[in-house]
């Protein structure tokens, strides 16, 4: 279908052409990106080497990182290299891996909160059969599942997005690719193709998103008849989850839920949802959860004990 197209690359304009603001998005997007690696690596290390972080919510916890981490470089990187080039250019194959890639590594972050709010549903309102139910291979076999179902998407995205023809300019007014900017370069009527980008995209975040709080409604009302310790620390994990969900969903319910419209403040919005909440995601998770932070010192403190020995 690539064929069909007279455009073989398109121009990025990026959050802004200035040079001096184009020096200060580079500085900005390097320490985004670094702190998100650094802290999302963080957490999957530290899940993976601490024998006290083998429940469920911390296995979710783990791909959770992973898709953060993975979401965060299918675009930063990008954003970092144009902000010192002058030529902002980006080829028609690489734009669609990046519509392919960032689209995945999010819609499995949605289908990975989704799971956490199970499991978290299960832990406070079913205790007693928590382990039973949450086994290690259903927990498995549920992340398959988000793997498989992000799979769908994103290639539902990516045949979207070569349906499209492009014939004359190549100018996206994005600082990366994804079908909303593309739309407006298309040279057809896109009515169909955005409906059916709001029937996916859209609808998934929207479900989701009212799946989630729904269940948070569910799990807070049940916290009456717990006692006060109990309830203490299951309200504090709830509320983490709660504040990653409405800054991850706002955004992105804002950008693909309308018609195919842009506006001015569209750029900065998705900074937040692409590069803020990946950023956000290891600072809430670790600060609001005493095991988490019990762990990372063990680690620490086994690093510092075998530097010491060397």
């Amino acid at each position: 279908m690539q064929l069909n197209n007279s455009v073989t690359e398109f121009i990025l304009l990026g959050l802004t052409q200035d040079p001096f603001w184009k020096k200060i998005v580079f500085v900005s997007i390097f320490f985004f990106y670094l702190g998100t690696l650094l802290g999302n690596l963080l957490i999957i290390i530290t899940i993976k080497t601490s024998q006290t972080l083998q429940s469920p919510m911390y296995f979710f916890l783990f791909y959770l990182s992973l898709s953060d981490t993975c979401f965060s470089t299918s675009i930063a990187p990008r954003m970092i290299v144009d902000a010192l080039s002058k030529n902002d250019t980006i080829s028609f194959s690489e734009c669609m891996i990046q519509v392919f890639t960032s689209h995945f590594f999010g819609c499995l972050e949605i289908f990975i909160l989704i799971l956490m709010a199970v499991d978290r549903y299960v832990a406070i309102c079913k205790p007693l059969h928590y382990m039973t139910i949450m086994s290690h291979r259903l927990c498995g076999v549920l992340v398959a599942v988000a793997w498989v179902g992000s799979c769908v998407h994103s290639l539902a995205q990516i045949f979207l997005a070569l349906s499209l023809p492009f014939c004359g300019p190549n100018v996206i007014d994005h600082y990366f690719c994804d079908l909303q900017p593309l739309l407006k370069l298309a040279c057809s009527d896109t009515y169909v193709v955005n409906l059916l980008l709001v029937s996916n995209s859209g609808a998934i975040c929207t479900l989701s998103f009212v799946i989630l709080m729904f269940s948070y409604v569910i799990i807070l009302h049940s916290l009456r008849n717990h006692r006060a310790e109990g309830r203490k620390k299951a309200l504090s994990t709830c509320i983490s989850h709660i504040i990653v969900v409405i800054l991850f969903f706002g955004p992105c319910i804002f950008i693909y839920t309308r018609p195919a419209t842009t506006f001015p403040m569209d750029k900065m919005i998705a900074v937040f949802y692409t590069l803020g909440t990946p950023l956000l995601n290891p600072l809430i998770y670790t600060l609001r959860n005493a095991e988490v932070k019990t762990a990372m010192r063990k680690l620490w403190s086994k690093k510092l004990i075998s530097d010491v020995k060397t």
